[in-house]
C-alpha cells in the first residue's frame, strides 16, 4: 500500500519532471504500453486473461509485466526471491510478443514507489506513453498513494473491476478508463496454499511455470528454497 509524501527529487519547476515537458510533442509517435505491477507469486492464468483483455479491449499496444521486488525492510517467508519469480513470468509469456516481463524496480531505491518507476521509465523510454493496468480495489484507495494526483494528471490508467469494490466517481476522471475485463478469482495465494497442501493447481498456471514449480518443489512449504 502506498503513502502520501513529497514529490521526488527529479521533479522539476511546477511539479512537471522534464520529460513530461517534452512528452505532448512526442505523443503522435509514442507507443502506447500498459504497465501491470505484481509480486507474481506465481504469475498465473488470471494474470495472463486480465492482461490479454486489457489489451485486446483497449488502444495499448503492447504490455508489460513489472514484477516487484522483495522489500529489504520485510521479511515475508512467502515471497520467492525477485529473480525466481521474473523468470516464471518469463517462461509464461515467452511465446507471445504482446508481452514482456520488466525487473526496472530491482535496481530502484527500496521501497519502489510506482510515481518513481513511471518517472524513470518515461525518461529511459521516451518513445512510449506508459499507462497503469490496475484493479478497481487500487483505484478506490488511490490517495494513499505516493504522489497519486501527480500519477493522475500525467499518465492514464487503465482499470479492470474488482469483486465487492466500487471505485464511484473516480471511474468519470478523463484519465481513467474502465475496461470490463472477466472478474478472477484466482489467487496467487490460493495457488500457494493448495500447493503447500499438495493439491494440484496444473490448470491454475502456464504450462512453463506449472513445469517448473514442479520441478523446484517451490512454495511447499513456508520455508522457500530459492
Amino acid at each position: 500500500m502506498e503513502l502520501r509524501d513529497e514529490l521526488p527529487f527529479y521533479i522539476l519547476g511546477q511539479g512537471l519532471p522534464l520529460f513530461c515537458i517534452f512528452a505532448n510533442f512526442l505523443k503522435t509517435d509514442m507507443r502506447k504500453t500498459g504497465l501491470f505491477f505484481g509480486s507474481f507469486n506465481p504469475i498465473h492464468i488470471g494474470h495472463l486473461i486480465i492482461a490479454e483483455y486489457m489489451l485486446e479491449h483497449s488502444d495499448l499496444q503492447e504490455l508489460w509485466f513489472v514484477v516487484s521486488p522483495r522489500n529489504p525492510l520485510k521479511n515475508k517467508a512467502s515471497l520467492l526471491d525477485d529473480r525466481q519469480r521474473l523468470h516464471m513470468v518469463n517462461l509464461a509469456i515467452e511465446d507471445d510478443d504482446r508481452f514482456r516481463a520488466s525487473d526496472i524496480e530491482f535496481g530502484l531505491s527500496q521501497p519502489s514507489y510506482t510515481c518513481h518507476t513511471l518517472a524513470h521509465l518515461s525518461e529511459k523510454y521516451p518513445q512510449r506513453e506508459f499507462c497503469l493496468i490496475m484493479g478497481e480495489d487500487n483505484l478506490a484507495t488511490f490517495e494513499k498513494w505516493l504522489n497519486y494526483e501527480w500519477i493522475l494528471e500525467n499518465y492514464h490508467l487503465y482499470v479492470y473491476p474488482r469483486p465487492s469494490y466500487d471505485a464511484g466517481d473516480r471511474k468519470n476522471h478523463p484519465h481513467v478508463t474502465f475496461v470490463e475485463a472477466p472478474q478472477m478469482q484466482l489467487s496467487s495465494t490460493m495457488i500457494r496454499d493448495n500447493i503447500r497442501q499438495k493439491k494440484s493447481v496444473r490448470y491454475m498456471l502456464p504450462p512453463k511455470v506449472w513445469q517448473y514449480l514442479d520441478e523446484t518443489g517451490f512454495y511447499e512449504s513456508l520455508e522457500l528454497r530459492v
